[in-house]
């Protein structure tokens, strides 16, 4: 897990090889190096078209779902647990070509979560992606929110009363 986290290359060629995204026609197209900006792109396939001849809906849903723990995960580094703690998506239109999402994560909030978790309390901020099509038309917008805490042994120590 350290060596996918640590190269934006390697870890775009190992996602893009996960059984889970290479199976739904899921493709990483770009990783920034940093791990700030991610673009993904979900086929549009016979065996993951609905029955009303769209894409499916859990397919969609799944493009997004390892994205922002992962980008996460590695700018943060080993000292924190990062995780999906709920998620939901409201579709707007039905998808019937490719669709993409890009996921971007800017300083000033890699920032925030830093202070906010540095207490060793849990921080629980909330991510949004919109999905588009080929055209440029949003598909869908997916909300998550992220469980962010220092792992058990970079947590400031508890001053015990005396």
């Amino acid at each position: 897990m350290d060596l996918l986290l640590k190269n934006a290359f390697v870890a775009k060629t190992l996602l893009n090889l996960w059984p889970p995204f290479w199976g739904a026609g899921i493709k990483i197209e770009n990783l920034s190096r940093e791990f700030t900006v991610c673009r993904v792109r979900l086929a549009f396939r016979w065996w993951n078209k609905n029955a009303n001849r769209s894409q499916f809906g859990g397919a969609i849903f799944s493009m997004t779902d390892p994205i922002y723990p992962l980008m996460l995960m590695a700018i943060l580094g080993n000292r924190y647990h990062v995780w999906d703690s709920e998620a939901s998506i409201k579709f707007v239109t039905p998808g019937r070509s490719k669709v993409f999402a890009e996921f971007q994560l800017d300083q000033q909030f890699i920032q925030q979560i830093v202070a906010q978790a540095a207490n060793g309390e849990k921080y629980t901020p909330t991510v949004s992606t919109k999905v588009f099509d080929e055209q440029g038309k949003l598909i869908a917008v997916v909300t998550r929110r992220l469980y962010i805490r220092l792992k058990r042994e970079y947590r400031p120590a508890v001053q015990q009363l005396a």
